[in-house]
């Protein structure tokens, strides 16, 4: 009785977004005046039996559920891959094209369109390229390379917070005030873990990549960049002699309270623009270049997926804060805003209770598990904090884990229960941070389910 092999195939498609295109990610929209590095989604397929799957990183700093949920039928369409079997996501690259709206950068209708195809031909080309393989999950450390952006702040720091007035228990990137940091807020992931690809001749396939570090953003405004994310994986084909087809890919994971601006020590990397993107993401392909070594490849691994569209509840402004917000509206010039106003957020933060206070009580938020093997990869769209993911990884079943967030949507940042209690920029109420306070708990429980019952 013959078993059936591990088949995969994988492709990528320039998505580089013309000069002139919005690019979001900051609290204003910027617009595209040089493209430093091209840009791409990259699509890996897996297939087994009669299980086929999909696995796509788009260099791209969010995705909204509505523009993904179309693209995944019309890549059902075209190859007959489930749309509950397929993972997209973005690599939160704040120097890309825009197609959600954020604060005020605003959506390119175009490039959305755009973008909307060179997906879908992503996961085509990659299922054309398919053929036998095997498959193994490795990781490698990398602590060097994240921090914690939230941090405690000594007596003598005051910056309240725009919604409630007061003063917040922690402050998330405390520039000015580098001399009054306390301690940060929380641990970090520091662990690169991965998923490799290869055909059953040894020849290099695919490498999907996951690490806990937001954007580097060592570049002018104005930019179109893949970030460190694009530096990892060009470096890492070298490191590892892939051929020219080898397709690289670095998803995010659970980085929503952490970054690599070090404010208590500024001279720890090179200050030219595109230099430390380049240094980390050169380092940390070091890194899994080095490890590949211990990969216990699996030529006939299981496939499996779970897909759950989780209700969960929001938060809204209460009617007091919602006539507040909209007296500030009605003074505001939103045309000429400038983020160095002296009331800047105060202005920013009131037209978000208007435009939150339309939302549902309730929303669905995407979350997928997929295993191979035994491993599993989790999709979760919204972003996390880092103790989401270490929890995760603690408790999952597999023996290999690792979270993507900004998966399949985008609901904002989902701190846990206790970080909005102490307040920050990613717990304040907005169309960036709605959620529920339990809404952590609640999706983690719900997560480690899917996982269980894959196992």
């Amino acid at each position: 009785m013959s078993i059936e092999p591990l088949k995969a195939g994988a492709a990528k498609v320039d998505i580089t977004p013309p000069l002139g295109t919005l690019i979001n990610g900051d609290f204003v929209s910027h617009y595209a005046r040089n493209i430093h590095d091209t840009l791409f989604a990259k699509a890996l397929v897996l297939q087994k039996k009669d299980v086929s799957l999909a696995i796509v990183v788009v260099d791209i700093c969010l995705m909204d559920k509505d523009f993904l949920d179309g693209v995944k039928i019309e890549i059902n369409t075209k190859t007959g891959i489930a749309s509950s079997n397929i993972l997209i996501s973005g690599t939160h690259t704040h120097a890309a094209g825009s197609i959600t709206s954020v604060l005020l950068g605003a959506a390119d209708l175009p490039y959305r369109q755009s973008l909307f195809g060179r997906i879908v031909q992503a996961v085509e080309d990659a299922q054309a390229n398919i053929k036998p393989a095997k498959a193994g999950f490795g990781s490698a450390d990398a602590p060097e390379h994240v921090l914690c952006r939230r941090y405690f702040m000594k007596d003598g720091f005051e910056k309240p917070n725009p919604i409630t007035k007061q003063q917040d228990e922690v402050k998330t990137n405390p520039f000015g005030g580098e001399h009054l940091i306390d301690r940060p807020a929380a641990d970090v992931d520091t662990q690169v873990s991965y998923l490799a690809v290869k055909d059953l001749e040894d020849n290099w396939m695919s490498l999907l990549a996951n690490y806990s570090l937001h954007y580097v953003g060592d570049w002018e405004n104005g930019t179109i960049s893949a970030d460190y994310f694009g530096v990892f994986s060009s470096e890492l084909q070298k490191k590892i002699g892939a051929g020219e087809n080898f397709i690289g890919m670095m998803s995010n994971g659970t980085s929503g309270d952490a970054n690599i601006w070090d404010f208590q020590n500024p001279d720890r990397y090179p200050k030219g623009f595109f230099e430390k993107s380049k240094l980390i993401g050169t380092d940390i392909a070091e890194k899994v270049a080095n490890s590949i070594q211990n990969i216990n490849w699996q030529t006939e691994p299981d496939l499996a997926v779970e897909y759950v569209e989780f209700t969960i509840g929001t938060r809204k402004p209460s009617s007091e804060e919602l006539e507040a917000a909209k007296e500030m509206v009605m003074q505001t010039d939103y045309s000429t805003f400038k983020i160095t106003d002296d009331r800047a957020l105060d202005k920013l933060y009131a037209r978000e209770q208007i435009l939150l206070n339309e939302y549902p009580d309730k929303v669905k938020l995407p979350l997928q598990v997929i295993k191979i093997g035994n491993g599993m990869i989790g999709g979760m769209g919204a972003e996390f904090f880092a103790e989401t993911g270490l929890r995760l990884k603690e408790k999952s079943p597999a023996q290999n884990c690792f979270t993507i967030t900004m998966a399949n949507g985008f609901l904002g940042y989902v701190p846990p229960a206790h970080e909005i209690e102490r307040g920050g920029y990613e717990s304040w109420r907005s169309r960036n941070s709605f959620l529920e306070n339990n809404a952590e708990e609640a999706i983690r429980d719900k997560m480690l389910s899917l996982m269980n019952d894959l196992n």
